[in-house]
């Protein structure tokens, strides 16, 4: 058995973390083909020396483009490098164009395809994420279910339950390899002034955000009456291309918020784990937070992962600053003993012992 690991994105590099370290620890023959959709050092390339990883045996340095432009490009060269290597398994994870491109190559190709993170859904047709997902979980071999919700959404779409699998989360795994190291090797708090539980972190990068001048402006807005309201520092990580919509619609952020440059996993779950809340509109974070016992704000109108929704670590509330306000002050004063919907931190294992199988 030969399997193909395919990463575009700091997430994905994250997720497929324990499926690789796995298939080292069990010495079977893989390789791991990364897009480049993620193109700086802080982006990607940070990440798999932190994470203990070699570096990809292909970078195809695909970089940004509009969806098709960028999605073409990476079909071309993905299906170059299945053709020469010729692997029986192609695993995938989540609802990037790396995705989507990966899984329309190796079905072409008649090369199995494994779904990591399949069945989520956010219900919302205007993203491409969720496209993505639909169409890959469509044409997959192998469903790996990060729960029980995912897995009646697939059969109720009509997916054979055979090809599906609850596993849990695969971010459960990487968040308990890596909080360990975090505590003790990280300085992100010190660099950066920072006080255990009195500051707020934030992320950005969606479209349906930072391409829409006026949901943007809503956000920066209910943060800036957050901030007046609890009186904590907000730490922005800033994605290069959400710095770049900001100036290109003519928008300023506020003085409350301390602008970073992106930092790597092991720094970056340091920030996350000691923070007081997290705002964001990444479903990652998300997950990590709900993991970390870290309360959440979703600023969004769907969420893909309804389980944070059901067990309290998260509210979702769209852009309305008043909401912002509203919810950020209460999820500051929420209890974090919520349970824990992602699994038990196996989900690598059982992926590859369910591939394994049929080889």
């Amino acid at each position: 058995m030969k399997v193909c690991i395919v990463v575009g994105t700091r997430p994905e590099i994250v997720k497929m973390s324990p499926i690789i370290k796995e298939l080292v620890k069990q010495r079977l023959n893989h390789f791991v083909l990364h897009t480049g959709q993620h193109y700086s050092y802080n982006m990607d390339g940070i990440f798999f020396k932190e994470l203990g990883l070699k570096k990809p045996k292909y970078n195809l340095k695909i970089g940004s483009g509009t969806q098709g432009d960028q999605t073409g490009r990476m079909l071309v060269k993905i299906e170059q490098v299945l053709m020469k290597e010729k692997p029986d398994v192609v695993l995938v994870q989540g609802d990037t164009n790396t995705v989507l491109a990966a899984s329309l190559a190796a079905g072409k190709l008649h090369i199995r395809i494994g779904h990591v993170e399949a069945g989520i859904r956010s219900f919302n047709r205007y993203m491409p994420e969720e496209l993505n997902r639909i169409l890959v979980d469509h044409i997959s071999d192998y469903l790996f279910a990060p729960t029980k919700n995912a897995r009646r959404q697939l059969i109720k779409e009509g997916i054979d339950p055979k090809k599906i699998l609850v596993t849990g989360n695969t971010v459960v795994d990487a968040v308990l390899n890596n909080i360990k190291i975090a505590k003790r090797r990280a300085s992100a708090l010190r660099e950066l002034e920072l006080v255990r539980k009195n500051y707020m972190l934030l992320t950005m990068h969606r479209q349906e955000n930072v391409d829409n001048k006026k949901r943007l402006s809503s956000i920066l807005k209910g943060i800036t009456l957050l901030h007046k309201n609890v009186k904590m520092p907000i730490v922005f990580p800033a994605h290069p291309r959400t710095l770049k919509m900001i100036s290109r619609l003519r928008l300023k952020l506020p003085e409350c918020i301390k602008t970073i440059e992106p930092v790597g996993y092991i720094e970056f779950l340091q920030l996350e784990a000691n923070a007081s809340l997290i705002l964001t509109d990444s479903g990652g974070l998300q997950e990590e937070a709900c993991i970390l016992k870290v309360p959440c704000i979703t600023l969004r109108d769907d969420t893909e992962r309804p389980e944070t929704i059901e067990v309290g670590s998260n509210a979702l509330v769209g852009t309305n600053p008043k909401l912002i306000n509203k919810f950020g002050t209460k999820m500051l004063r929420k209890n974090t003993d919520w349970g824990m919907p992602f699994g038990d931190g196996k989900a690598g294992i059982r992926i590859i012992k369910a591939i394994c199988h049929d080889f």
